[in-house]
């Protein structure tokens, strides 16, 4: 399989460099030249599968023969070593829990599979990979998860000072080791864009090694693809329209699911769930993309003012207005309607809901006909929002042992401003 930049500018490349280099040297975003459609015959015995066997046909079409077939089954087992449950929650509404991992948040599948993949990589090279990324919120502590104490890697993550959760903050800021946490004056758009403009600079990529583990990077973004594959298996029903909602910031989810739906998995329609950072909503209604600057929501990981996978989905449809259109469909809410939705769910069905299930939810329900079935993506443990979610559920959640034993730990970070001169001056520091 061979992988193009959004932007034309740069060399068609093979899986293995478009892992490594994370962003296309035109600052464009790697895309696989074609979508392979998967045979008819796996999507009727896909219920007789498991979900490694499953995970790894959908891979195997995008690493070609760069990776051995034993090996990347090694790296999907490795993956998927937690349960990714379909949970009634209504007669036609199921959610996709996606925070059974070790950091709790949907963000671990592809942090895992990139940290075995980047290693399998490595074992051939002698110089260090700097993974530089930024988070919203969640990706910083899976890829701190997925990466910590691997030898020859070193993770320098960004995020947004004072505009995470405090648990998500801690789970990325107690490791040590190899894992470094830059607190960012600014918003998740300007880590973001530090990212992006570090990538650019020759000079400071080739010191360092870098490469990205965000969504922008293929080996983070495909194994999201799993989501679809396994919420469509344990449909119970599969003779009805299928929908899927997905809480919706940098697209990285959302992009995952139109490749899946691509590769042939009957999918109906795409919701796109948005907080009040509603580009894509607003796009979807008037086919103009303003980018804007994020704002603070409750829904956090989804604060993204200008999705960079914005750029893949316009890809999938070839640029073509009226198909996108005709898929998707975009719906925003704002902190009072998140907070509402999480209480009425609790009190009518007694499922817990967090802040970004709770858009996904919501925009299910606009979309969702009597005679389809729908699924939303939960993606990450209600209890990392424990204060939105306490006050909306009138009740203290169960805090999971895993984040008990992260609440005891010191925060370590270090404080930098969002310009390049400054990144550049604090990785000088830490990466000696």
């Amino acid at each position: 399989m061979l992988y193009y930049s959004t932007n034309r500018q740069s060399p068609i490349i093979g899986f293995e460099e478009a892992i490594l280099q994370g962003l296309a040297s035109d600052e464009g975003l790697f895309f696989p030249t074609s979508v392979p459609k998967l045979p008819v015959s796996f999507f009727e015995s896909i219920e007789e599968l498991t979900p490694q066997e499953i995970a790894l046909e959908v891979i195997k079409q995008f690493a070609g023969n760069e990776i051995t077939e034993n090996k990347l089954q090694q790296i999907v087992s490795e993956t998927l070593d937690f349960p990714i449950p379909l949970v009634k929650v209504e007669d036609n509404i199921f959610s996709l829990e996606l925070f059974h991992g070790p950091t709790l948040a949907f963000k671990d599948v592809g942090a895992r599979f990139m940290a075995r993949t980047l290693r399998f990589f490595l074992e051939k090279k002698s110089k260090p990979v700097t993974i530089l990324v930024a988070t919203s919120g969640d990706t910083g502590g899976a890829v701190a998860s997925g990466f910590y104490d691997v030898e020859g890697i070193r993770v320098v993550i960004l995020y947004p000072s004072g505009k995470i959760s405090a648990m998500q903050e801690k789970q990325l800021t107690t490791w040590g080791k190899n894992i470094y946490a830059l607190e960012i004056d600014g918003t998740f758009d300007d880590c973001q864009k530090l990212v992006k403009s570090a990538f650019t600079d020759s000079e400071l990529k080739a010191q360092y090694g870098l490469t990205s583990a965000n969504s922008i990077n293929i080996a983070r973004l495909l194994p999201q693809t799993f989501y679809y594959f396994l919420a469509y298996q344990q449909l119970r029903d599969k003779s009805r329209p299928f929908i899927v909602s997905v809480p919706s910031g940098n697209l990285g989810n959302l992009t995952a699911g139109l490749i899946a739906w691509r590769m042939g998995l009957p999918v109906e329609k795409f919701v796109v769930a948005s907080n009040s950072n509603d580009v894509v909503p607003k796009y979807l209604k008037s086919g103009q993309f303003y980018p804007k600057a994020s704002v603070h929501t409750v829904a956090n990981a989804m604060d993204v003012g200008n999705p960079s996978n914005f750029a893949r989905v316009l890809e999938v449809f070839g640029h073509d207005y009226e198909q996108l259109k005709g898929k998707l469909a975009g719906h925003s809410y704002n902190d009072d309607e998140i907070k509402s939705c999480i209480t009425e769910v609790f009190q009518r069905t007694g499922y817990t809901l967090d802040p970004h299930g709770a858009c996904a939810y919501l925009a299910l329900q606009k979309e969702l006909k009597e005679s389809e079935v729908g699924v939303f993506l939960e993606t990450a443990h209600p209890a990392k929002f424990s204060e939105t979610v306490n006050e909306s559920i009138g009740q203290s959640i169960r805090i999971p042992d895993s984040l008990n034993k992260i609440i005891k730990k010191d925060k370590v970070s270090i404080q930098c401003q969002h310009s390049l001169d400054a990144l550049r001056e604090v990785l000088s520091t830490i990466l000696k």
